[in-house]
C-alpha cells in the first residue's frame, strides 16, 4: 500500500482537493531522488477555508459527548495498527528514516494516541470553596477552539499528532500545515488516519503550503486562539512575535544542543550504547539529539575508544536495508551544510576521530573531539551525524559547559550513583533531562517541552490540556447578596 498518491491533495471540510495556488510541492524520496507525489500548494483562500470549516465543525464536537470522543481517538489507533507496515514504509521513503526510526514513531505515535484517548474523559470542571456565604464557584475546562499546527518533517507523524490528538480529545478542531518536506507523513496521513477512525468532517484539516504563497495567513487568521509548532528557533521567534500581537497563545518546540554527560564513575559501555542512539537516531536530525558528548577526563580515554569503535560501525546506506543504521540527511543542502560544518571546525583546530564521507544525501557519521572553547559548533544545533566529545574536570565543569548554551531543551547524565544524577539533573536550566538513559525521550503522559531558546509551552499529559483549554468560572449564588450601592 502506497500513500503517496492517494494522499497528494489538501483535505478540508472532508473533502480532497486540489490546492488553488500556481505551483506545486514536489515530494521527493531524499535516499534515491525518487519522485513520490506533486501536491499543487494551497493559497490563502484554502488556509481560509479550512479555518472556518473548522470554526464550524468545532461547536457540535465540543457538544459531543466525552465516550463519542474517546471512541474516536481509539478507532485511531485501530487504524495505525492495521497500517503499520505502510506507515513505517511510508516514514522510510519520505524522511529517509531508517526502520528502526520509523518503528520508534509509529510505537511513540501509538501511545500518543492511547492517552489522548483517556484525556476525553478527564474531570473537566472543579468546585471551589468561596469566604461568601451561598456562593458556589464552578471552575469549567473548556476547548480553545481552533487550533493551527504546524509540524516539523523529522518525527512529521509523531510532532503532528502531538498536538492534533489532545487537541481533538479535548473538543477542539485542528488545521495543519505539514513540513513542505513532509506533506504525506506529517498531513494526509494523519488526515487520512482520522478520516477513517470516523472523525466528522471539518474537525481535522490539512494545507499544505508555504510561507512564500501564503506569507503569515496561516498564524493571523483571526479564526485560530492556539499555534503549536515545531522547528527552528529562528522561525519560532517570528511567530511567538506575530501571535502575541494578536493575543493568541503559542506553544512552541524548538532547536536543541542537548548534551549527554558521563561522569567518572558512569558504566562506560552502557553510557556508549546511549551516546550513539542519542546523537545518531534519524542521522542526528533529532531536536533531543546530544549534539555535545561530555566525559569526564578519568575516563575519556576508555569511553572515546569505545565510542568512536561503535561510530565507525554503523552502517550507512539504504533506510530500507534493515542492517543500515545511518540513512540519508533531508536534502542536498543539508548535506552541503553539514560538509562545511565539519571542514571549518577541522581548519579551526578541532581533530577528527571519525571523518565520514558526504555521498549524494548520505552523510557518514564523523566524532570530532579537542574543538577550541569558543567554537561556535558547542553553541549550536547540529541537525547531523556530527558528535562533539568535550572533556571536563568533575561536576562543576560539568554543569557549566552544559548550562553554557542558549538552548535547553533535553539530555542526560550517566552514573552508577541515581541520587547523584537526579542532583546533577536539577542544577541544568532545561525542559526534560535524564539520568541513565539518552537524550531522547518522550512519554506520552509527561510534560514535553523546553527552556531558553528551546520553546515556550509544554505539550504531552496535563500540559496539553493546559495548552488547549481555557478556564471559565461559573458562580452561583444560592441566597442573596448584600450589595453596598
Amino acid at each position: 500500500m502506497s500513500y503517496f498518491n492517494e494522499l497528494a491533495y489538501q483535505y478540508i471540510d472532508g473533502e480532497w482537493l486540489t490546492g488553488s495556488g500556481s505551483w506545486d510541492i514536489i515530494d521527493i524520496n531524499p535516499y534515491n531522488g525518487e519522485k513520490l507525489s506533486s501536491i499543487t500548494v494551497a493559497t490563502s483562500l484554502e488556509v481560509d477555508r479550512a479555518y472556518r470549516a473548522a470554526e464550524s465543525a468545532q461547536r457540535a464536537w465540543a457538544a459531543t459527548g466525552a465516550y463519542e470522543r474517546r471512541a474516536v481517538l481509539s478507532r485511531a489507533v485501530d487504524v495505525v495498527e492495521e497500517q503499520y507496515e505502510a506507515i513505517v514504509g511510508a516514514i522510510v521513503d519520505e524522511l529517509g528514516g531508517t526502520r528502526v526510526k520509523a518503528e520508534y514513531e509509529v510505537r511513540l505515535c501509538q501511545e500518543l494516541l492511547r492517552a489522548a484517548a483517556g484525556q476525553a474523559l478527564r474531570p473537566m470542571a472543579r468546585l471551589l470553596p468561596s469566604p461568601v456565604d451561598g456562593k458556589e464557584n464552578r471552575v469549567h475546562r473548556v476547548p480553545v477552539g481552533v487550533i493551527g499546527v504546524i509540524s516539523a518533517f523529522n518525527f512529521p507523524l509523531l510532532v503532528t499528532m502531538k498536538s492534533v490528538a489532545p487537541a481533538l480529545a479535548l473538543g477542539n478542531a485542528v488545521v495543519v500545515k505539514p513540513h513542505q518536506r513532509a506533506p504525506i507523513v506529517g498531513g494526509g496521513l494523519v488526515a487520512r488516519i482520522f478520516e477513517e477512525a470516523g472523525l466528522p468532517a471539518g474537525l481535522l484539516n490539512v494545507v499544505v503550503t508555504d510561507s512564500a504563497e501564503i506569507g503569515d495567513a496561516f498564524i493571523a487568521h483571526p479564526v485560530p486562539r492556539v499555534i503549536s509548532f515545531t522547528g527552528s528557533d529562528r522561525v519560532g521567534r517570528h511567530i511567538a512575535a506575530t501571535a502575541s500581537g494578536l493575543f493568541k497563545r503559542v506553544v512552541l518546540e524548538l532547536s536543541g544542543n542537548s548534551a549527554l554527560v558521563v561522569l567518572a564513575d558512569a558504566d562506560i559501555d552502557y553510557a556508549v550504547q546511549a551516546a550513539v542512539f542519542s546523537r545518531f537516531l534519524y542521522q542526528g536530525q533529532v531536536g533531543m539529539a546530544a549534539n555535545r558528548i561530555l566525559v569526564d577526563r578519568a575516563v575519556e580515554a576508555e569511553f572515546t575508544e569505545r565510542f568512536t569503535a561503535a561510530v565507525a560501525g554503523l552502517r550507512t546506506g539504504d533506510p530500507r536495508d534493515p542492517d543500515t543504521r545511518i540513512g540519508p540527511v533531508i536534502s542536498a543542502v543539508q548535506a552541503e551544510a553539514l560538509t562545511a560544518l565539519v571542514d571549518q571546525a577541522i581548519a579551526d583546530g578541532a581533530m577528527a576521530l571519525v571523518r565520514g564521507r558526504t555521498r549524494g544525501n548520505l552523510v557518514e557519521p564523523t566524532v570530532l573531539t579537542r574543538l577550541p572553547e569558543n567554537s561556535p559548533l558547542l553553541v549550536q544545533e547540529i541537525f547531523g551525524p556530527v558528535a562533539l566529545l568535550v572533556p571536563f574536570d568533575g561536576e562543576e565543569e560539568a554543569v557549566r559547559i552544559v548550562n553554557d548554551s542558549p538552548y535547553g531543551l533535553s539530555g542526560a547524565v550517566h552514573t552508577r550513583d541515581v541520587e547523584r544524577g537526579v542532583r546533577f539533573a536539577r542544577r541544568i536550566v532545561s525542559g526534560m533531562f535524564h539520568v541513565n538513559d539518552s537524550t531522547v525521550q518522550d512519554d506520552p503522559l509527561v510534560a514535553f517541552g523546553g527552556e531558553k531558546m528551546s520553546g515556550m509551552g509544554r505539550l504531552n499529559g496535563e500540559a496539553a490540556v493546559e495548552a488547549f483549554t481555557t478556564q471559565k468560572w461559573i458562580s452561583i449564588q444560592h441566597g442573596r447578596t448584600s450589595f453596598p450601592l
